[in-house]
């Protein structure tokens, strides 16, 4: 019976999870205006899972409802810091003519302050339920741990792969947006004659 609940559980968190994530994508869109820098933000999110459940396996915690709802906001949290940084890159290469190279480092410089201020003040703020000097520390100390897990894994990872993620998603968009500009200039030579 347990088991029946807690695949029940795990599967409505599933779609709370994926319903999360389209609706990101969908505001990302309206904001980004491109089809491409949703998902290079949203390449973080995948980075946070995997520490959430190595801090879980760490500490010898079950996944369990708090645990998926530390996933949840780990979720929120790593979109954000990575629109911290590609919105940054996305300003210097637009409005002061950065290339691209420059403005990943530039962003990378200049927001990462910010993006390690966010995981230390949520880690810290997370460190006591882990620990357990709060009530019920059973029941909250899984939720706790993904996250600070999560956190950490996050962070040091979204440096580096979100930059390059960038990187690869913007060649990609370049790459399309080249291909259909020919065949459109072709399809209107041709329709010309």
């Amino acid at each position: 019976g347990d088991a029946e609940v807690f695949v029940e559980l795990f599967v409505g968190f599933m779609i709370a999870m994926a319903a999360g994530l389209i609706c990101i994508y969908m505001v990302l869109l309206l904001l980004f205006n491109h089809p491409l820098m949703p998902l290079t933000i949203l390449t973080a999110v995948p980075l946070c899972a995997g520490g959430a459940f190595g801090a879980l396996l760490l500490t010898q915690n079950l996944l369990s409802l708090p645990a998926l709802i530390g996933l949840l906001m780990l979720i929120g949290i790593a979109t954000k810091n990575s629109i911290l940084l590609v919105d940054y890159a996305v300003m210097a290469e637009d409005q002061h003519g950065m290339s691209q190279h420059d403005a990943l480092v530039d962003a990378c410089h200049k927001r990462a302050r910010p993006v390690v201020m966010t995981t230390i003040a949520m880690g810290a703020g997370m460190l006591p339920l882990a620990l357990g000097f709060s009530g019920d520390a059973s029941f909250r100390a899984p939720m706790a741990w993904a996250v600070i897990g999560g956190l950490i894994t996050s962070t040091a990872l979204s440096l580096i792969v979100i930059p390059a993620a960038y990187t690869v998603l913007h060649d990609i968009g370049d790459w399309f947006a080249r291909r259909f500009s020919r065949k459109r200039a072709a399809g209107d030579v041709a329709g010309a004659h």
